[in-house]
This record gives C-alpha cells, structure tokens and sequence, in this order.
C-alpha cells in the first residue's frame, strides 16, 4: 500500500501551537508530512531558515513520519522536486480561506497536479499568528501558551528578553 504524504508549507517564523495542531491533525489523515520552512529572501525573518527547521524538528521530537525541509523558490517547483503533489494548509479565518483559495487556484493553474487540503485550526489557536507571536515576544509578553517550550526560549534568546511568567 502506498504511502500518503503531504507537504506543509509555511514560514513558521516561529513555530506556534497552532501550527503543531496542524501537523498532528495532518498525521491522521496522511502517513508523512513534510513541514517545508519557506526561505523567502524578500522578507526578514527572525529566525533564519536553519534555526526555524532546527525549532520544529526540535518540537516533533523523532517521530519518523515527519521530515523537515526547507525551500526558496515557488511551491510548485519544490512539489514536483519531491513528487509530493498535496499541500495541507491551516485556516484560522474566512480571510485566511480566501487567500488560501487565490494561492491554490494559482498553485494548480501551474501545476496541475496540485491538490490543497485544508485544515480548520482548533479553537485554541484560531486567533494565533506567528506575527502577533512575534510582536508579543518582542515586548517580554508571555507566549508561553502559544508556542512549544523551546521556540518560547529561542524567542528570549533571540530577542533578549526575559519573558513573564
């Protein structure tokens, strides 16, 4: 029996609970994921692309059915390069299905063999974003609820600031 494997793009920047959600609920429904940190050299993430796949492996621990990757070109192009043809995404909200729905559509007009699966985020984490995550962090606000224990550290680290408990 073949192997179900889908690939989870994003930037992760940083990893949040939200998107852990994503992945253990992708795992129920496919054999494999491959989390692929986006490295998009127009934007300035704060972490590097290394540390955010250092960050998530770190998170799932060893499961083996999870590879973290990074890519810096078109989706569609790092799809076929694996020959993994189906992208699971998240959904907080309606604004995140319509831009979700434009990409796909794009996605699938360039390759056509591009499928979307979408995932509705839990409740605990619809209003999470890697932004705000960020934003919080930046001004020694507590994420802990918001992010594994050692993305939480590598945000201190990174930004110098001691965190509230």
């Amino acid at each position: 029996m073949p192997r179900r494997t889908a690939i989870y793009p994003g930037s992760f920047d940083p990893l949040t609970n939200g998107h852990l959600a994503i992945i253990n609920r992708g795992l129920k429904v496919f054999d494999r994921l491959i989390v692929a940190v986006a490295n998009n050299p127009q934007k300035s993430p704060l972490f590097t692309a290394e540390e955010r796949m250092a960050l998530i492996s770190e998170a799932v621990g060893d499961d083996p059915r999870v590879e973290v990757d990074s890519f810096n070109a078109l989706l569609v192009d790092y799809v076929r390069s694996k020959g993994v043809y189906t992208v699971i995404r998240g959904l907080r909200a309606v604004s995140d299905f319509e831009y979700e729905f434009q990409l796909a559509n794009m996605n699938r007009k360039l390759l056509p063999e591009f499928e979307a699966v979408f995932v509705m985020t839990g409740e605990d984490y619809f209003f999470v974003s890697a932004q705000l995550v960020r934003e919080v962090a930046t001004f020694g606000g507590d994420v802990s609820g918001l992010v594994p224990p050692n993305v939480a550290e590598g945000l201190r680290r990174k930004l110098g600031t001691p965190g509230r408990r």
